[in-house]
């Protein structure tokens, strides 16, 4: 995850667009996948996170210039956080994740595969959590690389993995097949959401191997019953 401006990624699509580089698709929203992922629905997911008991030091940002506003809430099993959703295509080069399409593009994960390679953000669902500071230790909290989260959106449930570090003080980001699978534009210079997104991550899973997404779908519709069943 790379530090991002709204001001920056403005420009750098205006400036796309006027030199005529910026793909026909850049603005489409695509249809998702399904509606949700297990049977566990949006809806009852969303029920448990109403309210916040914070366990973050403090608050973070959702971008470079915005001011602090998002805590880290606790609940039994889980964290979570609401926020926007930022598009890391970082990892392994594909053809909508490379240097051309992402102005901010790295060619590394902080978790990577299990034969070693970073991820594939384009097409292995994954979330960035804020790399350790005062504010908060995701690692202390029980969240770990591979850990499965529930991304909730527009009463869409999408299952992920912690797959990335950002920055100390940032939060709400994840790789474009989450965004795609929400139905969120997944271009990484000009897509996202700027709001209405739920991250819940749950204590001491991970997923193994870490790029199979169907062991992390399977894994967290068991832990999102658990879930309900223990808040």
């Amino acid at each position: 995850m790379r530090l991002r401006s709204l001001t920056l990624a403005a420009a750098s699509g205006t400036a796309l667009l006027a030199a005529g580089l910026l793909p026909a698709h850049a603005s489409a929203v695509p249809t998702p996948r399904s509606a949700q992922e297990g049977t566990v629905s949006a809806a009852d997911l969303l029920s448990k996170v109403t309210s916040c008991s914070q366990v973050s030091n403090g608050k973070y940002q959702t971008d470079e210039e915005t001011s602090a506003t998002v805590p880290v809430c606790g609940k039994n099993g889980a964290v979570f956080w609401k926020a926007d959703l930022d598009i890391d295509c970082d990892g392994q080069r594909t053809t909508n994740c490379n240097e051309d399409r992402d102005p901010w593009y790295q060619d590394d994960t902080a978790f990577h595969q299990s034969d070693g390679k970073p991820l594939k953000a384009e097409t292995l669902p994954y979330i960035v959590v804020p790399s350790t500071s005062g504010i908060w230790n995701y690692s202390n909290a029980g969240i770990k690389g591979g850990g499965v989260v529930a991304v909730i959106y527009n009463n869409k449930v999408e299952y992920a993995v912690v797959g990335d570090t950002g920055p100390t003080k940032i939060i709400g980001e994840a790789s474009y097949a989450t965004a795609k699978a929400l139905g969120i534009d997944p271009d990484p210079a000009t897509g996202g959401a700027d709001s209405g997104v739920t991250y819940i991550l749950f204590k001491n899973s991970k997923v193994s191997p870490i790029e199979s997404h169907s062991a992390a779908v399977s894994l967290g519709n068991q832990l999102a019953q658990q879930f309900l069943s223990n808040n």
